[in-house]
């Protein structure tokens, strides 16, 4: 089987933390991708779902998952997996791939979605979730984001998406459109002219902004047409409207949002927030759920550094409408597991407290490590030794804008920690080689080895607006320490820890003796409300000669990451609050 097939390039362990997942038989836990998973859009077939996300100027990009039961998730692959489907150079890291939509139509499946500032919209095809998928098919007439299709029962499509406001003349901030327009599967191309499904939102009078993340569904022999609106942030929600007729005229519920929690207090305990950009999906047993994004900020000025997350929660049909977590005010941390056979559950932890390290022990990277925009020539190695990853030196920095030397994974929690074992020796002041916790260009930091007043130092960075380079650091030194004439052969074991908006960073040369380099570091700098942009905290190996040439590498035996948030404690996890 094609998850088996994956799961087996994983070298990995899994230690469930104590307490014990809050889910049990009967309960299932949220989020159920934690970490920045944004955006999600979700397909079924037959008795298999599929799942997929944003992921910006990541690569690979959007990454694809499987499930049997909604709530374990098995990642199967990449969807954007090979250079000539992706080219992100140049991008900054929150542009790139937004909001990609999957759906699937007789043995086929297709993703859609935009790649913003390098082409706009495509759509790939496969007749296997798990690959390999088509070159883009480029929609050079769908002009916005967003864009999802809907299969009618007549054999036509359509895509709707995010379009600018009538005439491009919008009335107010934030003013755009919902359009739709007639796909051609077949051929991969558009008919006609599109249409303006949507105006500004379910009611222009009171200026509704960024109406977004469109999804077409058909029930009882209405078309109903569901989308975010309010923006992103706190004020995100998601509304519903129908029509007897795809193309319209399209009437809203008159008890819209059907999800949203702007209107709680911020000083809620453990808040979930900024819920909406949802996608719904019916089971073979009838139930109806829904997944969509949602924010755990650990303050009350809405800080957060691991992005927007996948939630799952129950859609509840009332007087024909759809309304999701109905019986609550609050979206919860846990719910009743949906009416489907208990699926396996990943390799590869996804939910929950736990410890995962990778030990390179394979000949391919797993699914989950990132890149920062598409790689072109080759600068890692897990054969140089063998069991080890090894990282070329390159010129590009975290400042810049071009593809570099970071293999990173996402941060999933709030509280927990990232450490790795490396091997190297700089041999001047602009070689740098070690692990960092990255949020955009201009928000960073650094943890590493390097040469400082021709000592060989542990040296801890933070990043400074990147500014019109590509390849300089950018960068402010927080600590710095010599190492020792015993300490300089050995390899270097590096650690950061992060809690909420702390962080502390360590080093050490024997594996277990932490030394402090630096604790109490502003964590906040790395939250989106600092930092901007829409991705989430990743956390990886690093190298750089910083805009000169090297042929130095860096080599990391393991890459070791924990995470413990006490929310997942059985005692506290049963509801937000």
């Amino acid at each position: 089987m094609l998850q088996k097939a994956f799961l087996c390039l994983c070298c990995l362990f899994y230690l469930a933390s104590s307490p014990s997942f809050a889910q049990n038989e009967d309960t299932f836990q949220n989020p159920i991708l934690p970490g920045f998973y944004p955006d999600p859009s979700i397909t079924r077939v037959g008795d298999d779902y599929y799942m997929i996300h944003s992921s910006f100027s990541f690569f690979p990009g959007v990454p694809i998952f499987h499930s049997k039961d909604l709530v374990n998730w098995t990642q199967i692959g990449n969807i954007l997996d090979r250079p000539e489907q992706l080219d992100l150079d140049g991008l900054g890291a929150s542009r790139g791939i937004f909001a990609p939509a999957i759906s699937h139509h007789e043995d086929t499946f297709y993703m859609v979605t935009t790649l913003i500032d390098n082409g706009g919209n495509f759509v790939v095809t496969a007749t296997d979730p798990a690959g390999p998928w088509s070159n883009p098919n480029w929609l050079r007439e769908v002009s916005g984001i967003d864009p999802s299709i809907f299969f009618d029962e007549d054999g036509k499509a359509y895509i709707t998406y995010n379009s600018e406001a009538p005439d491009n003349k919008p009335l107010y901030d934030g003013h755009r459109t919902i359009r739709i327009i007639e796909f051609d599967y077949k051929n991969m191309k558009t008919v006609g002219a599109p249409k303006i499904l949507v105006n500004g939102g379910v009611d222009i009078s009171t200026k509704p902004v960024w109406i977004e993340g469109p999804h077409i569904y058909k029930k009882d022999g209405y078309y109903y047409l569901m989308a975010a609106e309010g923006g992103t942030s706190v004020n995100h929600s998601e509304v519903i409207l129908r029509s007897r007729d795809v193309m319209g005229e399209y009437v809203p519920y008159e008890n819209n949002p059907i999800l949203t929690q702007r209107h709680l207090p911020n000083d809620r305990k453990n808040p979930i927030s900024a819920t909406g950009h949802a996608d719904l999906v019916e089971t073979q047993n009838g139930e109806w759920w829904a997944i969509f994004l949602a924010t755990r900020p650990y303050d009350t000025e809405d800080s957060y550094n691991i992005g927007r997350e996948t939630f799952l929660a129950p859609v509840t049909w009332k007087d024909g409408w759809p309304i999701i977590n109905a019986d609550f005010e609050e979206v919860q941390y846990s719910y009743k597991r949906p009416n489907l056979p208990a699926g396996e559950k990943p390799t590869f932890p996804l939910s929950g407290n736990f410890v995962q390290q990778e030990d390179f022990k394979e000949n391919k990277l797993p699914s989950y490590w990132l890149f920062l925009r598409t790689p072109l020539t080759p600068w890692y190695s897990l054969r140089e030794p063998a069991g080890s990853l090894t990282l070329n030196l390159q010129p590009a920095t975290l400042s810049g804008s071009e593809n570099l030397s970071f293999v990173a994974r996402r941060q999933q929690h709030v509280t927990g920690s990232a450490s790795t074992k490396m091997s190297f020796k700089p041999t001047s002041a602009n070689e740098f080689a070690g692990i960092a916790a990255f949020q955009s260009e201009n928000n960073y930091y650094a943890l590493g080895k390097t040469i400082s007043n021709g000592k060989e130092v542990v040296q801890l960075l933070k990043s400074e607006k990147a500014g019109d380079s590509t390849t300089s650091a950018n960068t402010t030194v927080l600590a710095e320490k010599a190492l020792s004439r015993s300490e300089r052969g050995k390899p270097l074991y590096l650690k950061t820890e992060f809690d909420k908006g702390s962080i502390s960073f360590y080093y050490s040369t024997k594996e277990g003796d932490w030394k402090l380099l630096q604790d109490n570091v502003d964590g906040t700098f790395l939250s989106t409300r600092v930092s901007g942009g829409f991705v989430g905290t990743t956390l990886g190996m690093y190298a750089t000669s910083q805009g000169k040439p090297s042929n130095n590498k860096a080599t990391f035996d393991w890459f070791r990451y924990e995470g413990n948030d006490a929310v997942y404690d059985s005692a506290s996890a049963n509801k937000a609050n």
